[in-house]
């Protein structure tokens, strides 16, 4: 074999060697590099995804738990229908212990549905001096009870100083007692 032959085809072995194996080996290599890189982060956006959600998920199961208690809370400061009469007793006694004199105490007829409550609109004439009527309605608006003050009107007694005749619709809500029951079993269910 002539020599010139020899190196040509030395040199063609030797430039084929690098560029069959870019092809065979290098090329599919880089391919499976890419295709997991892409796979890393597809899964690193699932992961992302999938975060995001857990943390909407906690956030909102906080929420749904917030959202308990001040259902709760507001439920035990409505008085189930037995214990309505103890809220008027205590509504008397606000206004005799500031002196006022309770010329009607009155139940309306009418009772509104507001909800999972049940509104008692009672109305009220109430006459003593204005001191002790304000009193009065900052002690009823401490108490312990969800109460709503409407139509009042507010008369200045022409023949004392400082007294006034005052009428008012006073509304308790209060739980019907299916409420009630319904509420402790839920709430029973919910402990278990």
């Amino acid at each position: 074999m002539n020599p010139a032959v020899k190196q040509i085809t030395f040199l063609g072995v030797l430039l084929a060697v690098p560029v069959s194996s870019y092809f065979l080996v290098f090329q599919p290599q880089n391919d499976a590099i890419e295709a997991a890189e892409r796979s890393i982060k597809e899964r690193q956006t699932s992961l992302e995804r999938l975060r995001a959600a857990t943390a909407q998920s906690a956030d909102l199961e906080k929420a749904n738990t917030e959202m308990h208690e001040a259902i709760s809370n507001l439920e035990n400061r409505l008085p189930s229908g037995k214990d309505l009469d103890s809220v008027l007793s205590n509504v008397a006694d606000i206004a005799a212990g500031e002196g006022l004199e309770l010329q009607q105490f009155k139940k309306l007829t009418k009772v509104i549905q507001a909800g999972l409550a049940t509104e008692q609109p009672l109305e009220l004439k109430i006459r003593g001096n204005f001191d002790a009527f304000y009193r009065f309605l900052l002690r009823l608006e401490q108490l312990p009870r969800i109460t709503r003050l409407t139509d009042m009107k507010l008369v200045r007694d022409d023949g004392a100083d400082g007294v006034v005749s005052v009428t008012c619709t006073l509304s308790i809500y209060y739980q019907p007692e299916t409420t009630t029951a319904a509420a402790s079993t839920r709430d029973q269910g919910a402990t278990r």
